[in-house]
């Protein structure tokens, strides 16, 4: 036992170094649309544009606080002495004193066609006591009390300036604008996130399907290569032949070891994608629960445009924003216009020698007074209102192309779109052919090596051609799965085609 320690000793040392044996991946078949249900609840950035239309309506019930009513109170007390006088004779009269109390309230705003309004109440009390001499030389204290009252109610209406539009309308236009604008873009990025799972789930697909590809050329080239051993050791083949057949089964194992970590970053890529905490899939080993078909779709170019001009939201994005271009420009076209206002104020006053004589009064609106009158102002020259109504011009000029630019790449990506699909359907379909056509001469070829009337070479190329036919016809059926995807995201018919509805909370 004793001297059995440096081995076990040795032993010890090399499993320290030794990596501890990771779980294999758990399998998990997933569905397209458990992805896409996956992707709309837990992906990052859609999670932060959510907030994008709620913020915007904080800002729209902002605007639209310009109309509520603005109530303002106040009381104020007040003290005054004065000193006292001498008058001839040396005769000295204290000086008066007096305190006064005053109250007023207002209650004004702004009214949706422009016209501003202001109630106002107040009232006022002083009291207090003087000193005068009387004809006897007597001083005497006169005390005294004087209230006052008046509540009036007063309007001013514009009729050029500000008139159809003020600032207070131009900022919940815009901020209406702006609501419908981060609804359109939130949907905007639900379909970009759902077609790039979309894309990602075929680009899985496409890499499990590779892997299968690889796998059959490594086992074909494995049984050629050991039937070749097999030959050459009955001395019917030349050794070259053996040696071409090892060559090429090393080869296919390369290729299926590329084709593997092709998918693992196809898998990493849809995990990232699903979830915002990666580490938690780590272990998961995605397997798709759907395989690719090539389904017949009926292309028509108008009614594909006609969806794209009507539903795509970068599009109705755009018309949004001119429309607010638009709106900001009827804005600063009014206030070309000079400030031309008519105001009245009609109210009632109230006096007594105290409080409650003078709201008699008021109350008994036997005081009345009222006035009313114009304003007109033009600023002379006008230099800053004539030059942003052409700045707000030309910006709506150019927004006007823009929107032109925007509707013509869409026509062309629609078109290139059907372009594409109508070309990958037909891959498919020679794709598929080749493949068949492949397999057969492969097999053809086998049957002739084995009697002698081939050689190991003809059939090295031949699975070389059957494992690319096998990869193009993949490849096909996943590109046309990815043109329709990518159709639909051009016609913004993405949601309607997979049957997702968006309800808005």
């Amino acid at each position: 036992m004793k001297n059995n320690w440096p081995v076990l000793a040795g032993l010890i040392s090399i499993s320290m170094w030794l990596p501890a044996t990771a779980a294999p991946p758990q399998p998990r078949p997933i569905a397209l649309a458990e992805c896409i249900s996956l992707a709309l609840s837990n992906n990052l950035d859609l999670r932060v544009e959510r907030y994008v239309p709620q913020l915007a309506l904080y800002e729209l019930r902002a605007a639209q606080a310009g109309y509520e009513p603005m109530l303002e109170l106040s009381g104020q007390h007040g003290h005054d002495e004065s000193g006292s006088r001498i008058l001839s004779g040396g005769f000295s009269i204290p000086g008066s004193q007096s305190d006064s109390d005053s109250f007023s309230s207002g209650l004004g705003g702004l009214l949706p066609w422009g016209m501003r309004y202001d109630l106002s109440a107040s009232a006022s009390d002083r009291y207090g006591k003087s000193f005068f001499l009387d004809i006897n030389t007597n001083l005497v204290a006169d005390p005294f009390e004087n209230a006052q009252s008046t509540a009036s109610i007063g309007l001013t209406q514009p009729l050029l300036k500000n008139f159809w539009i003020d600032g207070t309308r131009l900022n919940i236009a815009v901020a209406k604008n702006r609501l419908k604008h981060s609804e359109l873009g939130l949907r905007q990025r639900i379909i970009e996130v759902v077609t790039s799972v979309e894309l990602a789930y075929y680009d899985l697909i496409f890499a499990r399907e590779t892997v299968k590809v690889q796998e059959k050329a490594v086992e074909l080239a494995a049984r050629l290569a050991q039937e070749n051993k097999r030959r050459v050791e009955v001395g019917a083949l030349a050794p070259l032949d053996e040696k071409q057949a090892e060559a090429q089964a090393a080869a296919s194992r390369a290729d299926l070891l590329q084709a593997q970590r092709g998918l693992a970053a196809s898998e990493n890529a849809l995990k990232r994608k699903l979830t915002s905490e990666f580490a938690d899939w780590s272990a998961t080993e995605l397997q798709p629960a759907e395989e690719l078909t090539a389904p017949l779709h009926v292309f028509d170019l108008q009614n594909s445009w006609s969806r794209g001009l009507s539903q795509r939201p970068d599009l109705l994005q755009a018309r949004l924003d001119l429309e607010r271009q638009g709106i900001r420009l009827k804005y600063d076209r009014n206030q070309l216009f000079p400030q031309l206002d008519v105001f009245g104020t009609y109210g009632y006053n109230g006096s007594g020698n105290e409080f409650a004589n003078s709201l008699n009064e008021v109350g008994d609106r036997e005081r009345p007074f009222y006035f009313f009158g114009g304003r007109f102002s033009i600023p002379l020259g006008n230099g800053a209102a004539r030059n942003t109504y052409r700045g707000s011009k030309a910006a709506h000029e150019q927004g006007l192309l823009m929107l032109k630019r925007l509707e013509q790449d869409i026509l062309v990506q629609i078109d290139d779109a059907i372009k594409l699909a109508k070309a990958s359907y037909e891959r498919i379909k020679a794709t598929g052919e080749a493949r068949q056509y492949a397999e057969a001469a492969l097999q053809a070829e086998q049957k002739k090596l084995e009697s002698g009337k081939s050689t190991s070479f003809e059939v090295l190329r031949l699975q070389r051609d059957l494992t690319t036919a096998r990869s193009d016809e993949i490849s096909a059926l996943t590109q046309y799965n990815r043109n329709l995807a990518q159709l639909s995201h051009f016609e913004a018919s993405t949601l309607d085609r997979l049957g997702i509805s968006l309800e808005s909370k």
